[in-house]
């Protein structure tokens, strides 16, 4: 009869390890002898390394281990004698750590670690679950098992149980109960990945060497039982469910599912079933998550419909079971569905009609924890899809949110529109915007039983602004439906009371401003549209937009709104259009802006947006610049009137090719500028006995220098000469004071202009008559 080769092989692989542990022991035995640590340290470790052997099937390693496990008994023997090797228990514990290579180190470590424990210099649950986490270090399955294997049968007398010697200050069992199930636990991780050893090895001769390791896990199972301490409580709540989750595999959970669910609704109503099923649904999605090949497995047993079906007959059997009890246990369904068919919305949104019928014919949820898992169930398809336009899809969305108190429902809101900022959705149809706005009604309009006066003001602040930045997502290229976005937003942000409309309405405004922006020179209309997307119509819509920020009232942001809007009414060239902008800005600064310091920020965003300006004909130009320079001198302080007057003058001289070249004008309003700023020096003299600061003539002397640059013939280098004369006069007057602000400016002015003077060319000319 032959003997195959690998039998032949593994026979002679044993016989050379056994022959390396004698011949190690050998030494170790004439070294225990001498009482020679050092030695039998190091002869102890070379007959260890024997064990790191891969070649052995688990039957021929077992003779190996216990050839070792033989010889480990002597050694345990010495190292009990601290007069033998002369080194205490807590040295020697460090000292074994330092053996070479990690295989011994540990099996000398749990050697010492039994001396240890006996030596009670130390909590025997301290050195137990020291040991049981070094052992992690060896994660090859068969060699792994044995060392564990090991680590039980030293320890299993020395656990501190009740009425142990080892026991300790401690007056429960728990230590030991971990000890035991943490090293169950990892030997049974062990056993598994066994299972997905190296592709070369048949599947037959893998199972058939897991079939002889089992006995070797399960021996964990027998010491649990002899711990006295274990009573019925702590079985059923700690121990049992952790065996219960290493035995039996996933697949097998998936195959009975059916049969495990039929039991559920027949269970006793004190019977946590919520905690069974959720966890039964958290493993089956990890095992789905765990590999794509299962996933066929999952749709064959039907394993959604039989869950869902099982969940909807507990809670109709249970019908003691709390409202949050059963909103759990779709958060767990919900959970199960995305991680396992992702791509199925309508059973996604079967588990939220579910819950909606649970919810139906009940007062809105008071339940703090109840509410809070509504919102993590609502949050989980946002969280998986990272897009909002799938739950814009799900019709059972927002009945769902409809059950919430207002409260609830504007946090539910707030999580909806970060979600579609952080991923940066994009709503692009007027259908997905009256969904979403439905959805975050709670932020955009009073709910009923709501005081919008009694809201915190910064949180009030924060939602605004949230859904101020949420309608800049609101996007479609094809301008038509841009347009029915923008009417359908608008239409939301109307209902939002006074409060609400300077936040919302501004974002609106500059998102149909760029669509106007793409449609220029779009005019005429386009049939099959309700309403155009022309230029013209989306100005009217606008137009109705601003006026109800008039009457919040909000007249400043208003009238830079309507400034906004004649610039691009500008930019399409529909001068009625901007010209009604410009009457309406300047309509509010007469009726609606009383406070001077808004009125002269208001006269200068006039004037800014007037100089840029290229659409009006000369009448309708001259009737609004004799308006804004009308208004700047009748602005209540002196030095706010001449600032406003001088900056007037740019209206008069515009530098582009086909601008406003009124040099004549420019003059005048420089003129009106000095009479005043000499006004208010004069008031100073007045109501101080000493002069003012320059400062106001200095800024129309580089107005001047300006003007005089860009060729105005009628700012002369006398004119100017004349102006530099009287700042000087007045810095170096008696009764005016040094002044921090306007002296520097001034010798900067002066420096500017001697650097023209000598930089030579034609510019250097002009500045050639110029003394400073």
């Amino acid at each position: 009869m032959m003997i195959p080769d690998g039998i032949e092989d593994e026979e002679k692989w044993l016989a050379e390890g056994i022959a390396g542990i004698q011949h190690n022991a050998f030494y170790m035995h004439r070294a225990l002898d001498a009482n020679n640590l050092r030695e039998v340290l190091k002869y102890s470790a070379q007959m260890l390394s024997e064990l790191r052997t891969s070649k052995l099937s688990p039957h021929k390693y077992y003779e190996l281990y216990m050839r070792a496990f033989d010889e480990l008994r002597k050694l345990e023997m010495f190292f009990k004698d601290e007069s033998r090797h002369g080194v205490s228990i807590v040295d020697l514990y460090e000292l074994v750590q330092h053996a070479g290579n990690i295989l011994p180190r540990l099996y000398l470590l749990c050697t010492v670690g039994s001396v240890y424990i006996k030596s009670k210099e130390a909590p025997a649950k301290d050195v137990l679950k020291d040991l049981v986490e070094m052992c992690l270090g060896v994660q090859h399955p068969i060699r792994g098992l044995f060392l564990r294997c090991y680590l039980a049968q030293i320890s299993r007398d020395k656990l501190p149980d009740i009425g142990s010697e080892y026991k300790g200050d401690s007056d429960t069992v728990v230590d030991a109960v971990d000890f035991v199930l943490q090293n169950f636990i990892e030997m049974n991780k062990l056993w598994v990945r066994l299972k997905h050893q190296g592709p070369g090895r048949s599947r037959e001769k893998l199972e058939k060497e897991r079939s002889e390791l089992r006995d070797l896990v399960g021996k964990n199972l027998h010491v649990l039982s002899q711990i006295e301490g274990v009573d019925l409580e702590m079985y059923k709540d700690t121990v049992l469910p952790r065996i219960l989750e290493q035995v039996f595999p996933d697949e097998y959970h998936l195959q009975t599912l059916e049969t495990l669910l039929g039991a559920c609704p027949l269970l006793q109503p004190t019977v946590d079933i919520k905690t069974v099923l959720s966890q039964l649904m958290d493993r089956l999605s990890n095992y789905a998550a765990s590999s794509t090949d299962v996933l066929p497995e999952f749709l064959r047993v039907e394993a959604f419909a039989k869950l869902s079906s099982a969940i909807g007959r507990v809670i109709e059997a249970q019908v003691e079971m709390p409202i949050v009890g059963a909103i759990t246990l779709y958060v767990s369904l919900l959970t199960f569905t995305l991680r396992v068919h992702p791509d199925r919305l309508d059973y996604v949104d079967q588990v939220l009609g579910a819950c909606v019928k649970k919810l139906s014919g009940k007062p809105k949820l008071e339940d703090s924890k109840a509410k809070k898992q509504v919102v993590a169930l609502l949050s989980a398809p946002l969280e998986k899809y990272k897009d909002i336009v799938m739950a814009l899809t799900l019709s059972n969305y927002p009945r769902v949110m409809d059950h919430l108190d207002n409260e609830t429902n504007k946090v539910m809101a707030m999580v909806i529109i970060q979600s579609i900022l952080k991923n940066t959705s994009c709503i692009s149809t007027a259908d997905q915007v009256e969904v979403l706005f439905e959805l975050i009604k709670g932020l955009v309009k009073d709910l009923d039983g709501t005081d919008v006066e009694e809201l915190d003001e910064e949180d009030f602040k924060e939602e605004q602004n949230s859904v101020a930045r949420l309608i800049h997502m609101l996007y479609n290229d094809d301008p038509e439906e841009m347009l029915k976005i923008i009417c359908a937003a608008k239409k939301n942000i109307m209902n939002g009371g006074p409060k609400r409309l300077p936040f919302t309405v501004p974002p609106l405004i500059l998102s149909a401003l760029g669509l106007i922006r793409r449609l220029q020179g779009r005019e005429g209309d386009l049939t099959g549209e309700e309403v155009p997307a022309t230029p013209k119509n989306i100005f009217q819509i606008l137009n109705q937009a601003i006026e109800a920020l008039t009457t919040v009232p909000s007249p400043e942001l208003a009238l830079r709104l309507y400034l906004e809007c004649a610039e691009a009414a500008n930019d399409c060239d529909l001068e009625p259009v901007a010209y009604e902008f410009f009457t309406q800005a300047f309509v509010l600064y007469e009726e609606e802006i009383t406070d001077s310091k808004s009125q002269v920020t208001a006269i200068h965003l006039i004037i800014g947006t007037l100089q840029r300006m290229n659409v009006f004909g000369v009448e309708n130009r001259d009737t609004l610049t004799h308006k804004a320079t009308g208004y700047s001198a009748k602005l209540l302080k002196k030095p706010d009137q001449c600032r406003a007057v001088y900056a007037c003058s740019h209206l008069f001289w515009v530098d582009d090719l086909d601008g406003i070249k009124d040099g004549e004008r420019v003059l005048l309003c420089l003129k009106r500028a000095l009479r005043i700023a000499n006004a208010a020096q004069q008031m100073i003299n007045i109501t101080r006995g000493s002069s003012g600061p320059v400062t106001l003539f200095v800024e129309i002397l580089n107005k001047y220098l300006y003007f005089f640059e860009k060729g105005n013939p009628q700012v002369t280098s006398a004119a100017i000469q004349a102006l530099i004369e009287l700042i000087t006069t007045e810095t170096k007057s008696d009764s005016t004071a040094p002044d921090a602000v306007s002296d520097p400016f001034f010798a900067s002015t002066l420096r500017y202009i001697q650097f023209q003077k000598q930089k030579g060319g034609a510019m250097s000319e002009k500045y050639d008559s110029i003394k400073v």
